[in-house]
């Protein structure tokens, strides 16, 4: 099988790279991205890197110079995984849009023009309507999206151009992967840069731990390892199994949960409305990159109900959400990261 990954430098990229390296069904892989990864500005690239043949592709860049690089890249696949996702800048809106709802239907034009059976695409439980309660939503919960937020938005309109392409091309394989959070070691720089710019809590990176977690009251995180992850994209390509996949850690974490993990169990739980409302004057001021709309998703986004990838692709995870923030915690505090642009070390 020949698998092609667009957005495969990332962190979830990386992670697949590596699963797709041992499994002997794979027999070649090429990874598209817009910033190929390199070591050290050498020639030479590092694992899981190595995995791939590289193609470079700007998914901005003018429609014909995309489909011909992606035309090429696309060669002789059997299936397409298209994983390239921006949040930043997320000061400017027709940029992303560019790149995420724009990018995913030139990938999918471009899946269909060269005869690939199966594509597969990366959601995100943010694409799905609200839910403020702990009851776990299968993958027929709505997918509206969450007001507030520019990111939730735009995977809502990558599923409505999914179900389009679906019915207009029943001979390719569809598959969407709906996951939370993602998080691995050597993404925690990137973690860093993303979500907290030049503001991660000095304590943090000089003691390992905060003085005290300041909470919104009532909201509850749910993650997954980019491993675990990894294995669910593995078996769905195996399988060549259609439809939609939610794909999470077992455990939700609430306040307490994540200050034992980052604090030492200090807590203090504070209204949600306050702290948007600090969030959004910071993001303002661009003192931190990810705008408010973040914040809403957190507050807002359901509970994953992964009983289908359980039972259809016998996935089951290694690492709960305890562990899984563990370890970025870890990765933040030492600035790890791993050869890839998106994912360099602090």
């Amino acid at each position: 099988m020949r698998v092609v990954v667009v957005g495969a430098s990332g962190n979830v990229g990386s992670a697949l790279l590596r699963r797709l390296a041992g499994d002997p069904v794979v027999t070649s892989v090429v990874g598209v991205a817009s910033r190929v990864p390199r070591a050290d500005g050498s020639s030479t690239v590092v694992p899981p890197f190595d995995t791939a043949e590289w193609a470079r592709c700007d998914l901005t860049d003018p429609e014909e110079v995309v489909a011909s690089r992606l035309a090429g890249a696309f060669v002789g696949a059997d299936a397409v995984v298209h994983l390239a996702w921006a949040i930043d800048p997320a000061h400017d809106r027709e940029e992303l849009a560019r790149v995420n709802v724009e990018g995913t239907r030139r990938v999918a034009a471009a899946a269909a023009r060269a005869g690939v059976g199966h594509l597969v695409v990366a959601s995100c439980a943010s694409a799905c309507s609200p839910a403020f309660d702990d009851t776990p939503r299968d993958e027929y919960w709505p997918t509206a999206g969450i007001a507030g937020s520019v990111s939730s938005a735009q995977k809502a309109e990558v599923e409505e151009i999914l179900d389009r392409f679906s019915a207009e091309h029943p001979g390719v394989v569809v598959t969407r992967v709906r996951a939370p959070f993602t998080f691995q070691r050597d993404a925690a720089s990137e973690v860093s840069r993303l979500f907290f710019g030049k503001l991660l809590p000095a304590p943090l990176r000089r003691k390992g731990h905060l003085p005290t977690l300041v909470w919104p009251r009532g909201m509850r995180l749910q993650v997954v390892h980019a491993d675990d992850l990894a294995d669910a994209y593995l078996e769905i390509l195996v399988g060549r199994h259609a439809g939609t996949f939610n794909v999470a850690a077992p455990d939700v974490l609430t306040g307490p949960d994540v200050a034992a993990i980052v604090s030492q169990g200090r807590l203090r739980e504070v209204s949600p409305g306050a702290l948007r409302r600090a969030v959004a004057l910071a993001w303002a001021a661009r003192l931190v990159p990810l705008d408010p709309g973040w914040f809403d998703v957190a507050l807002a986004v359901p509970v994953l109900d992964t009983s289908r990838a359980r039972r259809l692709l016998r996935w089951a995870p290694v690492h709960d959400a305890r562990a899984t923030v563990t370890e970025v915690v870890g990765g933040l505090v030492e600035g790890a990261g791993t050869q890839s642009p998106p994912l360099l070390p602090s």
